[in-house]
């Protein structure tokens, strides 16, 4: 007999893992409200000119469906690209800033080499349209530390970077060198550095870049120390400016106040090497990751982007935008050894049986009345005919359902409370 299952890179959620899901995720949407963020839903098919948003999404990245009337669609690798489309063809009228929020699954190509490799996942995130201070970008970092917090997980670090100034310092090698140069600091690879064949200067240069990566006091002073462009000078001001920011309502602020008990304040890491998936980053960049005992495995990532709104206005006219994306199977993992996640299914409060084949319409009635309180009753109509009493007790029991409505012929209840 042949055995279905679902197709390589997919997987199904069984209701204990859908509860847990449902955990974290009302948690993150209980925040995102918190912080004045509502819900935004695309379509989870686009057309790939908006899921490659103007190259920054590599094509092989993306599953691409066959044509429609000549058109190329496929699903969406994630999400910012089609909430930055939303805004500009349907929120073109809103005030802003605008701050929303998603809760949604997204498709990736599997890697190459990778046998089943995972290609859809689960995610929620906030997009913040509108706004490009550096008071901004301190909004999103500390909503991710609100979210960290909400869920109790006290083993993580934020990583901050900054794209602008990443390429800035990248400027001295040639174009053709720049990606190995950035991927070996991204591996702190001091040997593929060496194995390139840079010049003396450009080799002492990258050297130096490896050091970039700490305490974000320390790799600010060793910045200030390097003759920068204006340009690069600027994005160093902000990123100090942020730090301070982010420090300040660490320390004093109302974030702290909501750390969970017995754990650290949050490590802060400044590394310039940091790279994202996708290539629409302008400013901020940062990512949160588990400890060295969990894997350092990636929990959310994010950044500014104030290029990516203007591919779809085709004007080309920049507009501030910046964002985060937590993912929810990295989550999950890293709460399972907490105990904080359900560990059952919610049982249903009532068992409703018909004790006679004339009694069930008075069953599914009166399980409908309990379903109609103000609070939740989970109410379940016994399907089977003809059980003796004690077998339907000691099945209520194994569901760990508490009490039992016995339905007479004449459509009344015998209620029995179960040990």
């Amino acid at each position: 007999m042949m055995t279905y299952q679902p197709p390589a890179g997919a997987r199904d959620l069984l209701p204990l893992d859908v509860a847990q899901k449902h955990w974290i995720e009302n948690r993150l949407e209980q925040v995102f409200q918190r912080w004045g963020y509502h819900r935004i839903i695309t379509s989870t098919v686009e057309r790939m000119d908006t899921l490659m948003a103007g190259g920054a999404i590599d094509q092989e990245a993306v599953i691409e469906l066959q044509p429609v009337a000549g058109k190329r669609l496929g699903l969406r690798p994630e999400l910012t690209a089609s909430i930055a489309r939303t805004a500009v063809t349907r929120l073109a009228r809103v005030t802003y800033p605008q701050r929303l929020y998603y809760n949604a699954n997204v498709f990736r190509q599997a890697t190459q080499g990778s046998h089943g490799g995972q290609q859809e996942f689960y995610q929620a995130g906030v997009e913040l349209l509108g706004a490009g201070a550096t008071v901004a970008d301190a909004e999103i970092v500390l909503l991710l530390l609100d979210c960290l917090y909400s869920l109790s997980l006290d083993s993580w670090c934020l990583i901050l970077g900054d794209a602008q100034l990443t390429q800035a310092l990248l400027t001295p090698f040639a174009p053709e060198q720049r990606q190995a140069v950035r991927q070996a600091l991204a591996t702190l690879d001091r040997v593929a550095l060496d194995d390139m064949g840079l010049s003396p200067d450009l080799h002492r240069h990258a050297l130096h870049l490896l050091d970039l990566r700490g305490h974000p006091e320390d790799v600010l002073q060793a910045l200030g120390k390097l003759a920068l462009e204006p340009e690069a000078q600027t994005a160093v001001e902000r990123l100090k400016s942020l730090v301070a920011l982010v420090r300040d309502v660490i320390n004093t602020g109302g974030d702290s106040q909501r750390l969970p008990s017995g754990s650290q304040r949050p490590a802060l890491t400044l590394d310039l090497s940091l790279i994202q998936p996708f290539d629409y980053y302008t400013g901020l960049v940062f990512e949160v990751v588990t400890g060295p005992e969990q894997g350092c495995q990636v929990l959310g990532q994010g950044g500014r982007y104030d290029h990516l709104l203007a591919v779809f206005q085709g004007q080309g006219q920049g507009f501030p935008g910046i964002g985060f994306v937590l993912n929810i199977e990295a989550l999950h993992q890293a709460l399972l050894p907490t105990g904080y996640l359900p560990q059952d299914t919610p049982p249903s409060d009532w068992l409703v049986v018909p004790t006679a084949p004339q009694a069930a319409a008075a069953a599914f009635t009166y399980a409908q009345t309990l379903r109609a309180s103000a609070s939740l009753v989970r109410a379940e109509v016994h399907l089977a005919d003809g059980e003796p009493p004690a077998v339907i007790r000691d099945l209520a029991r194994q569901r760990r359902i508490s009490r039992i409505a016995w339905i007479g012929p004449d459509g009344l209840p015998d209620i029995e409370a179960l040990n």
